[in-house]
């Protein structure tokens, strides 16, 4: 089966190319253009996300074309897809609008079936996907898995008994993880996008420098709340302003910050796994490329929960990519037949798993 996968959920713009044969991933190819322009502004603006993308988009589907196709074939790619699929959300209603329209006028121009895919579903589908160099990671006997996702807009635990059956058992009541990074990262005055930076300050830092909270830690619910973190993170700063150009308070603040934000989502995500039951932990999302979470996780589950195994997506698609949104069209074809993409509508608001 051969998919074309298109993302714009937010400010990246992604396309990729996805061609499976029986359980195996025989080639995949894909291209992100991400919008720079945000960082000026300290976080992403809808408009100008939307406008970055409408004038990305059609080059980026040149470059897949000519990737897969050959330059004088490219145009021709039409001819070598088997179906369509697109994010449609959630995300930022213009930006899911270019990516969304950009599928249904491939589907209907190619008469190809369309799939409307959940952006993060696909993140969940990261994991599906092989690394660099690689043509094969299909999974199977991975259910029932617990799904940590964690991102800029969602930090959340996904029960999921199979493909395409999902419960939330818990999500952020207020700001996400990564939220709680870009806007540290922000009053620290390390730019934008936070976790990178507060990943990098942080690096040569003390994690248990500073003793900040750690939320819900222990609360008798599966929900996750980081914006007590942010507060007190910010009157921490405005209390020792004059310390922040110091370079060994700021990495000892940077590592603080990161640590109690990964005790929380390792904390809680082992505990659920363990009342759960699972078989197998996924870690998804922008979030899962930060090295401590990984190792912590990663180590924790090893202790307290030997049994479950841990699966993490390869670096490269983390962050939004239209490889996962592809892997995850894959899997829904595999269940039902295609949207009509005459009717299919954004929704900036579609969970998952409720």
């Amino acid at each position: 089966m051969r998919i074309i996968g298109i993302e714009s959920s937010c400010d990246d713009s992604a396309v990729a190319y996805l061609d499976i044969e029986g359980d195996q991933v025989v080639r995949l190819e894909h291209v992100v253009a991400s919008q720079i322009i945000h960082h000026q502004f300290g976080g992403v603006v809808p408009e100008v996300a939307a406008r970055e993308h409408s004038a990305k988009m059609p080059r980026l589907l040149d470059e897949l074309a000519q990737r897969v196709m050959g330059e004088e074939n490219g145009p021709r790619l039409g001819k070598l897809t088997d179906l369509i699929c697109a994010t449609a959300g959630p995300g930022l209603a213009t930006s899911l609008r270019v990516g969304l329209d950009t599928g249904r006028a491939l589907a209907a121009a190619w008469s190809k079936p369309f799939y409307a895919i959940n952006h993060i579903e696909g993140h969940v589908y990261s994991n599906w996907l092989p690394g660099l160099g690689q043509t094969t990671k299909i999974m199977n006997e991975i259910f029932p898995a617990l799904a940590l996702v964690v991102s800029g807009g969602h930090t959340e635990l996904l029960l999921m008994r199979d493909h395409g059956d999902y419960e939330l058992l818990g999500a952020t009541l207020d700001d996400a993880a990564g939220e709680a990074f870009d806007k540290t990262a922000k009053l620290m005055g390390l730019g934008y996008p936070g976790g990178p930076k507060i990943s990098q300050a942080g690096a040569s830092g003390n994690s248990r420098a500073i003793d900040f909270p750690r939320p819900m830690i222990n609360s008798n619910n599966h929900n996750f709340s980081f914006s007590g973190l942010k507060t007190a993170v910010r009157y921490f700063i405005e209390q020792n302003k004059e310390q922040l150009a110091g370079s060994d308070f700021t990495s000892d603040l940077a590592a603080s910050v990161e640590q109690a934000i990964v005790d929380v989502l390792v904390t809680k995500t082992v505990r659920v796994a363990i009342e759960s039951g699972v078989q197998t932990v996924l870690l998804a999302g922008g979030v899962a490329a930060n090295r401590k979470l990984r190792e912590s996780l990663r180590e924790a589950l090893a202790v307290e929960a030997p049994d479950v195994a841990f699966v993490e997506p390869e670096l490269i698609y983390c962050t939004d990519n239209a490889a996962m949104v592809a892997m995850a069209g894959y899997w829904q074809a595999q269940r039902r037949a295609g949207d009509d993409w005459r009717k299919v509508e954004i929704d900036p608001n579609w969970e998952l798993g409720r």
